[in-house]
């Protein structure tokens, strides 16, 4: 992606890259500054900054290589992004968004964070389990934990325009 991309469009990839569906309160950490789309109720509780208008690069610097991105504050999906490298040329397009690989499914929304995962996928793993029905059923009847579509993630990342 662009180095050029302001937060709430990465929040918005980060979004469409792991299957989710921006429903829940989200946060960048960056040096020590927490970003967010300042939600009236928990601004001022949370300590956060206003993301709109503030640009990855210009927040994170071009020395620096790491920040966070939490999504569901409750769940707590907590993300350390790391920045492989700044593609600071003016040939590239200025809207690219693309993912270059990927590995397994991104856990279902409201499924109650690292611990309420391990669960979720012990119950769908059990035919026999009481929940097992239930639990398949809240995520479209079919959930392969190991799936991973790089061509449907990247078709989902092209209508986004950074």
């Amino acid at each position: 992606m662009p180095e050029s991309i302001e937060l709430p469009k990465l929040h918005r990839v980060f979004q469409t890259a792991l299957g989710w569906t921006e429903r829940h309160l989200h946060e960048f950490v960056i040096g020590g500054v927490r970003y967010s789309d300042l939600d009236p109720e928990s601004a001022e509780e949370l300590d956060h900054v206003d993301e709109r208008d503030i640009v990855l690069v210009k927040a994170l610097g071009l020395e620096a290589r790491c920040f966070d991105y939490v999504y569901d504050l409750g769940d707590n999906w907590h993300h350390i992004v790391l920045v492989e490298e700044w593609l600071l040329r003016p040939d590239v397009a200025p809207s690219l968004v693309h993912c270059s690989d990927g590995a397994n499914s991104c856990p279902p929304e409201d499924v109650g964070g690292t611990d309420g995962y391990t669960e979720f996928l012990e119950v769908i793993a059990d035919p026999d389990h009481e929940e097992h029905d239930r639990y398949l059923t809240c995520v479209g009847g079919h959930f392969d934990p190991k799936r991973f579509d790089l061509d449907a993630t990247n078709l989902a990342l092209s209508k986004i325009r950074a």
